[in-house]
């Protein structure tokens, strides 16, 4: 996920990402609704802008598990599993600059995690990556709400941030390519999931369908 308007414009507009939202995507047989969260309306340059999580966890789709193969490869490292974290739907409705005309565009980006077989951080340096994150958690909440919408809420308490690759195996504590909300029952799926990922089991070590959720 990245953060930079430039880039969420340009997922938009080219239609990038996990599924297009030019037409509404067919579930492959067998999905059921995902745990949805749509957050309000942002305006953004030159028009506005809505954000819809939805999250699994999910077997990696082909183009995923494919893609993590070369980046645990290209890191020197073996592919252990993949997982499927989330995808987030984006809604724009504005006027182009160039040409004077309302536009409504949308596309998906789906978050998932290769479980390379990546080294654990000592028990000390996992605190001091989990200490940087709590000291940042605030200010990264307001930033990332500024560029999504409101970081989402259950009650008054706010969604733990989910580190896509965790603090444990290395993962940056404050990069906002490495952190997305998540929804409190969710992240204790993530959190118990990791580690079979990590471990090659099953069902993170083979393929799933290009999309196994409704948007119900």
């Amino acid at each position: 996920m990245k953060p930079s308007w430039t880039v969420v414009l340009l997922v938009l507009l080219a239609g990038c990402g996990s599924t297009n939202l030019g037409t509404k995507p067919t579930p492959s047989p067998g999905a059921k609704p995902a745990v949805k969260k749509e957050l309000p309306w942002l305006t953004v340059p030159g028009g506005r802008m809505k954000t819809t999580l939805f999250y699994g966890p999910w077997k990696c789709r082909q183009q995923f598990m494919n893609e993590c193969q070369m980046k645990c490869a290209g890191e020197g490292h073996v592919l252990k599993g993949c997982m499927w974290l989330a995808d987030f739907s984006f809604e724009w409705e504005g006027r182009l600059f160039l040409v004077p005309v309302d536009v409504e565009a949308g596309s998906r980006y789906g978050i998932y995690h290769c479980c390379c077989n990546y080294t654990e951080l000592s028990k000390v340096d996992t605190r001091a990556a989990r200490k940087k994150w709590e000291g940042k958690r605030e200010s990264f909440r307001r930033g990332w709400s500024e560029k999504f919408g409101t970081w989402p809420e259950k009650g008054d308490v706010s969604w733990p941030g989910h580190h896509v690759r965790d603090l444990k195996h290395g993962g940056d504590p404050v990069d906002p390519n490495n952190v997305i909300p998540a929804e409190p029952d969710v992240h204790e799926v993530f959190n118990e999931q990791y580690p079979a990922c990590y471990d090659g089991k099953s069902p993170w070590n083979t393929v799933g369908p290009d999309l196994p959720y409704t948007d119900n």
